[in-house]
């Protein structure tokens, strides 16, 4: 074993620490390393699973992608989508695709006699998936469509379930409108209720058979308004958006979940600069609580450097063998820190003790990601960074003549 961390372990595990200053310093230095890992897992993870929850949210609902015609405008009422160029066949085909689905999409108001609500009324076929889609459903179930005839089951919002005094199995009438054509009637039955926690999609959106829109907006039976993407990871929306636009041809394009709603998209981008922020923050007063503790350290046993020095130990080698000592001291708080900050975030994971308001954050319960991989990067990078800021300080060491030293009381 190398002398200077020889050393520094017999240092550390003396008894002495337990009767002087040392025992407060090497406190000091723990708590500020363990209060450290604790801010700074609890800010990435619940910062990343923020992140990611809503994503999830935005694309499990209206898809990873849709494939839109460019004929779009910016109404709900959704243009045909052309089929030149179009193949769903090879999109379903694409390694890192899951599931491909039509809509089309057409707007109206809901009424009676205790109020109306505005609606998008999106009109789902035969391959809608209902097992996606489950996770947001709060009472009743999903409808079957068949994509023949007309099912007149629909899943509303809880918004709009609220507003209208509704419940499972009541009926509510619907009214679309069509230029220099009289008013369409259309009398549903609630199937289900749904909550996604995302206000624009909550305070809008109606699932329905894709016939009903159809028939209102003239198409054709084979036609329809769109196709919803859903990719088996989220997080590689980038990469496979480009593969998919191969195959939808160029009056056709794909729009990202996250594009169509661009103040959700600046919300998530916050939480990049805000993890960013405050990791810096912490590791700033964690790296000045060890310099502190490294520093008084040095002038506590400035004897014991003054007889290496006479016993032939180099500059290099004390250096070494204080910031190998601090380094030390810093892994119990290391330990307990993790231990602390997983065990908070793993309460928060399976009990959800702390509540959000949805209308503010998008999501209603705060949202953990622990991934494997970031807890030991944080460890091991606040380990690995502070070890580099105690270089400079240590070259105090290499100032401290022997002969003054070993007199110093």
């Amino acid at each position: 074993m190398k002398f200077p961390l020889y050393f520094s372990r017999k240092i550390a595990f003396s008894k002495d620490n337990k009767n002087n200053l040392s025992r407060v310093i090497i406190f000091i230095g723990r708590l500020s390393v363990a209060l450290g890992i604790i801010v700074s897992l609890i800010t990435v993870s619940t910062g990343l699973g923020s992140k990611k929850a809503i994503k999830e949210r935005l694309g499990d609902f209206s898809g990873h992608i849709t494939i839109k015609s460019t004929k779009s405008n910016s109404s709900y009422n959704t243009s045909v989508l052309d089929q030149e160029g179009l193949n769903i066949k090879n999109i379903k085909a694409l390694p890192d695709v899951a599931t491909v689905q039509q809509y089309a999409m057409v707007t109206g108001i809901m009424r009676n006699e205790n109020s109306f609500a505005g609606i998008i009324f999106k009109g789902v076929d035969k391959d809608f998936d209902s097992l996606r889609f489950k996770k947001f459903l709060i009472a009743g179930k999903t409808p079957f469509f068949s994509g023949e005839g007309y099912n007149n089951g629909v899943v509303i919002s809880e918004k709009i379930a609220n507003d209208l005094h509704l419940k499972v199995k009541d009926s509510i009438v619907t009214i679309f409108s069509k230029a220099d054509q009289k008013p369409i009637y259309r009398n549903f039955e609630v199937a289900g209720i749904y909550k996604t926690d995302i206000k624009m999609i909550d305070d809008q959106f109606v699932i329905g058979d894709i016939n009903h829109v159809r028939r209102i907006q003239d198409m054709k039976p084979e036609e329809i308004g769109g196709l919803d993407i859903f990719f088996k990871n989220i997080n590689k929306i980038d990469q496979d958006t480009p593969k998919v636009e191969k195959f939808i041809g160029y009056k056709n394009y794909a729009e990202k979940a996250t594009d169509k709603y661009p103040q959700i998209n600046d919300w998530i981008g916050l939480f990049d600069t805000n993890i960013g922020i405050i990791i810096s923050i912490m590791l700033l007063v964690v790296i000045i609580n060890i310099i502190m503790v490294l520093l008084i350290l040095i002038i506590e046993r400035t004897n014991s450097i003054g007889l290496l020095k006479t016993l032939g130990a180099t500059n290099g080698q004390i250096r070494a063998t204080f910031i190998n000592y601090t380094l030390i001291i810093m892994v119990p708080g290391l330990l307990y820190g993790n231990a602390i900050g997983l065990g908070l975030l793993l309460a928060q994971k399976f009990f959800g003790i702390i509540k959000l308001n949805p209308k503010d954050y998008y999501v209603s319960v705060v949202p953990v990601d622990l991934n494997p991989l970031m807890i030991v990067s944080i460890s091991v990078g606040i380990l690995i960074i502070s070890g580099l800021a105690l270089v400079i300080p240590s070259y105090l060491i290499s100032k401290i003549s022997p002969v003054k030293a070993i007199k110093y009381n």
